[in-house]
């Protein structure tokens, strides 16, 4: 059978589980120190050496690692990114959405696009935030997976928006406080809230540590009520997790805590209204919403008019902002 790029796609899913078990055996910490032989490194993860040096000659194929003597294996600069201590680390991003959870809701798509209805609580028997409430190490993993996203994306967000307009900003789902400490640190004199579930925030005092005097933790739940008070309210990647009516009332409690003077920030990706090949992050984020949560990725006319629906008046929009083509969405309370 002749190769061919569908062939390539459809077996995607194998490449992904070999990236996946090198994240959870902690494979590239144990090559942090420089080349070790699948002996050596099936011992530090706890791993059957015979197997794992299948895997290494697999992830050479893929470019993670280098095999520099017959059984001798060395991390190839791309291979660096699945370290826990790198500074661009995306090994808690590979866990959680190459992990069992995601897996099964994904396998299960099929359903959904016969029903509509998304596939994870079928998958697992919880919705996806139940099961972060529920499940201690899954929701570790999840709260670190969206930092380390957050610690690419902020500060393109922060060189795009003006941040010393505001006196007190207020992360909405800001989970372990990453995008408040890294608009913090980069604003001086300006004052935050982070407001989450307390499991949503349970790291937040560690990352806000430094911050003390000018970061505050809330726990509370946003489809109840939020803080008051606040200059700006901030919401990265929350809006895209619910379908309209879902989204809408959060954006209707922020109104309703907001002064006439004050704004909403969301900070999201947008989609275009005629995808390309260009368009292939964005539509694979709107799939997994699908599957995942029910949400979706919006085009600026649909939050446009989910925005103007729950009370407020767009002022701008402000991207495509690399690494990820976020946008910075800011409204106002209508008249």
């Amino acid at each position: 059978m002749s190769r061919s790029p569908l062939m390539d796609l459809a077996f995607g899913y194998m490449p992904a589980q070999l990236i996946h078990a090198t994240a959870e055996l902690g494979l590239a910490d144990a090559l942090a120190g420089g080349p070790r032989s699948s002996a050596d490194l099936a011992e530090a993860t706890g791993a059957h050496a015979p197997s794992l040096y299948r895997l290494l000659r697999g992830l050479t194929g893929l470019g993670v690692v280098e095999q520099k003597e017959r059984d001798l294996f060395a991390l190839t600069a791309e291979g660096q990114r699945l370290r826990t201590d790198s500074p661009d680390s995306i090994r808690s991003l590979i866990r959680l959405f190459c992990g069992p959870d995601v897996w099964r809701t994904w396998g299960d798509m099929t359903e959904t696009l016969r029903t509509g209805e998304y596939a994870w609580k079928r998958a697992t028997g919880r919705t996806p935030f139940e099961s972060f409430q529920s499940d201690g190490e899954l929701s570790a993993t999840f709260n670190e997976a969206m930092a380390e996203h957050t610690r690419a994306v902020a500060p393109g967000i922060i060189e795009a928006h003006d941040f010393g307009r505001y006196g007190t900003v207020a992360d909405l789902g800001g989970g372990d406080g990453t995008l408040l400490a890294a608009i913090l640190r980069a604003t001086p004199g300006l004052r935050g809230v982070l407001f989450d579930l307390p499991a949503g925030s349970a790291a937040a005092p560690g990352t806000l540590a430094d911050l003390a005097g000018r970061a505050e933790i809330v726990r509370g739940d946003f489809f109840a009520s939020v803080p008051g008070g606040a200059d700006a309210y901030v919401l990265k990647s929350v809006i895209h997790d619910w379908h309209d009516e879902k989204a809408a009332a959060i954006l209707r409690n922020c109104r309703a805590a907001m002064r006439p003077d004050a704004r909403v920030l969301l900070l999201e990706q947008v989609m275009p209204e005629l995808v390309t090949p260009e368009s292939a992050g964005i539509v694979r984020n709107d799939l997994n919403m699908l599957v995942s949560t029910g949400g979706q990725e919006r085009t600026e006319a649909e939050f446009r008019a989910l925005l103007e629906g729950a009370g407020f008046t767009v002022v701008s929009l402000t991207g495509p902002l690399p690494p990820s083509a976020y946008h910075v969405i800011e409204a106002k309370p209508a008249a």
